[in-house]
């Protein structure tokens, strides 16, 4: 393949992990506005919903400490292709779920395959960066936030005005075909690891560790607004289900205009720079959110807090990507599976605390993490992409 068939096959591969991202997103911003209606739907109390959603983030964390290993075995390309295919689905078993322990079963499931997903798209997106020679990540994930907020934004609708079980038929069919027709033009690694038969071992580089501290208290929040959010509308402020589901809405939506100029921000004034007045407008957006006295107060609020979360999980996930003296796919492992163990697990202990005290003081204590990111921002100096000739 001469080097003109191989610039447009990174610039297909490009668009096709955008895809795969938008997809992650727009599913996982689907089930935000359907979360109300299946505490409702199966009689159980936030702290069972919490323990549910315990199980999504369980499954998650299974299937990305496996994903590393897929993923050398087997190249990114091929991981996305089995995950993606299989998430479209997740959301559909999960609104089929007629009772606790079937419920239960679908959110491991569920999370295993969107968990499993995300980590083979974000390793797809550093090879076609490697291709390209040029950033993509802030980008690829302004796609999920994208998705995201269209997910989040339509359903609660969807959901008011035909049924939960219609909304997630339509996000399967939608998802599945801009998945059929993204996932052949994904591009596959220059070089595969799978004939050197290396064992599965973590990295003893403890700044990898910190770098997925950073990720962790980063994705918190973002997961604490997607899980929660919408019932903090409907039950402490008065909102119905359409101006809940608007909670997430404006969060992702902001997410994903700003991540779509975070390689530029990125590269003018640095990753360290980019961090540290990232976390600081979340850390405020957040602490408004948590004490706003109406529904469009706290919608503003998350939206202003997304402006500031935008950026700071690729510039971490960027960070792992290029640690001096270790494989990207190595340090990516350890940073995804910290990070997003933030979005996933810890909402369900969140869910615990938020039904004894509301979910106002929480949010409002959620933005010390992100004033932590703030004095850990100077660990983050790799993320700075430089290009090869």
């Amino acid at each position: 393949m001469n080097a003109t068939n191989t610039v447009t096959a990174a610039v297909r591969g490009r668009w096709a992990v955008a895809a795969a991202f938008f997809v992650n997103g727009f599913i996982t911003g689907s089930w935000a506005p359907q979360i109300p209606v299946f505490l409702k739907r199966l009689e159980i109390s936030e702290f069972t919903l919490g323990q549910l959603i315990l199980l999504f983030g369980a499954g998650a964390v299974a299937a990305m400490s496996w994903c590393g290993y897929l993923i050398s075995r087997h190249g990114s390309r091929s991981v996305v292709r089995w995950f993606g295919s299989a998430a479209v689905f997740g959301l559909l078993v999960v609104a089929l779920a007629p009772n606790v322990p079937l419920a239960a079963i679908s959110m491991f499931l569920f999370g295993g395959v969107i968990g499993g997903m995300d980590v083979a798209m974000n390793a797809n997106a550093v090879a076609v960066e490697k291709k390209l020679s040029r950033a993509i990540m802030s980008s690829s994930h302004g796609f999920w936030s994208l998705g995201g907020f269209a997910g989040a934004g339509i359903g609660g609708i969807a959901i008011q005005s035909y049924g939960h079980l219609a909304h997630a038929a339509a996000v399967t069919i939608a998802s599945a075909i801009v998945l059929a027709f993204a996932l052949s033009h994904l591009v596959s690694e220059e070089r595969q690891i799978a004939h050197e038969h290396r064992r599965f071992a973590l990295p003893k580089t403890v700044l990898i560790y910190l770098i997925g501290i950073m990720a962790l208290f980063s994705m918190v929040p973002e997961g604490t607004v997607l899980d929660w959010a919408a019932l903090f509308l409907e039950q402490e402020l008065g909102a119905d289900i359409a101006t809940a589901g608007l909670a997430f809405a404006g969060f992702a939506g902001t997410m994903a205009a700003v991540r779509f100029m975070g390689d530029a921000v990125r590269n003018r004034y640095g990753a360290v720079t980019t961090l540290r007045v990232s976390s600081l407008i979340a850390a405020i957006g957040m602490l408004v959110a948590g004490l706003a006295p109406t529904p469009w107060i706290a919608i503003a609020a998350f939206a202003f807090c997304g402006l500031g979360i935008a950026n700071m999980v690729p510039i971490a996930f960027s960070a792992a990507g290029n640690q001096p003296g270790m494989s990207a796919g190595g340090g990516m492992s350890v940073v995804t599976t910290m990070g997003y163990s933030g979005i996933l697990v810890a909402p369900s202990a969140i869910g615990f605390v938020g039904e004894r005290t509301g979910f106002g003081p929480v949010f409002g204590t959620l933005s010390l993490l992100l004033l932590v990111v703030f004095l850990m921002a100077g660990l983050a100096k790799h993320a700075d992409f430089s290009p090869r000739a």
